[in-house]
């Protein structure tokens, strides 16, 4: 993908910087792979606001992607898609029965190539195997967490994980944000790295575009009244009146590390503080 930046005709163009979709090769998706997504404008079914800052956004559909490519056999990439669902390209790829499936897309993959799964196939871009037979070294993504249930790691934009060891049925992994962590070696990986590298260097420009996204706006607590928030009050910018910050319910916010999962600490080598 590239960037595009506009000519400053209004303030909101002044400062956008927006992917120009040169890697997309189709703006059709494929029919029998979409879903309906419902929304909910952050409401729970009491219609009680249970996300704040959610509504409205563009009309989306859903596309039916395939994280556990459990298919045998090779497929014949068809498209790359652009996906309103997720930052990552999509491939629409073909198998040689004639079913069709989309993937998440890795950098370097194009119309044309093959792309297989299986134990004894190929390390190359865009191929899934278990982590236990990738060679250490290997730059991979989609990682399943669980065998069988599919890629729940690695999958936004850019983001690429790399085998670092082999043992005792276990892979050590190193996860894009610096965490070391121990993997069942039958777990399985795509190999490569996440399509849509400079989705990270893009502008939005203007508030309209994240509205279009489906994101309202958020209101800073120091201005809000002290019925509707902990920071609010006092005399004009008089700051939030506490050691650290507070969510409106009066938890701790931003730095509070809310892991509670003790079960799955003694996977973690590294944690991602200790870069």
């Amino acid at each position: 993908m590239g960037l595009k930046e506009f000519k400053p005709t209004s303030p909101g163009r002044r400062d956008t910087v927006a992917d120009d979709y040169k890697d997309v090769t189709t703006n059709k998706p494929e029919k029998s792979l979409l879903g309906i997504i419902k929304k909910t404008g952050g409401r729970n079914n009491r219609g009680r606001v249970t996300v704040r800052h959610r509504g409205g956004g563009h009309k989306r559909r859903y596309r039916i992607v395939d994280f556990k490519r459990d298919k045998s056999g090779s497929a014949t990439v068809l498209s790359i898609e652009y996906d309103p669902n997720r930052t990552a390209r999509i491939a629409l790829v073909l198998f040689e029965d004639g079913m069709k499936r989309y993937i998440v897309a890795p950098t370097g993959l194009t119309v044309g190539d093959t792309v297989e799964s299986g134990d004894d196939v190929s390390v190359t871009n865009g191929n899934s195997r278990k982590l236990g037979t990738l060679p250490t070294g290997t730059q991979i993504h989609n990682i399943e967490v669980t065998p069988g249930n599919g890629g729940q790691m690695v999958k936004s934009a850019g983001a690429v994980a790399q085998v670092m060891a082999h043992e005792s049925g276990y892979t050590l992994v190193r996860l894009p944000s610096g965490e070391m962590r121990r993997l069942l070696s039958t777990c399985s990986a795509t190999v490569g790295q996440v399509s849509n590298l400079d989705h990270k260097n893009e502008k939005l420009g203007k508030a309209g575009r994240n509205r279009h996204r489906g994101r309202r706006p958020t209101v800073r607590g120091s201005v809000m009244s002290p019925a509707a928030h902990p920071h609010g009050g006092g005399e004009g910018r008089s700051g939030i009146g506490m050691p650290g910050p507070k969510t409106p319910w009066g938890k701790p916010a931003l730095g509070v590390r809310t892991r509670r999962n003790k079960r799955t600490n003694k996977f973690i080598l590294r944690r991602r503080y200790d870069r």
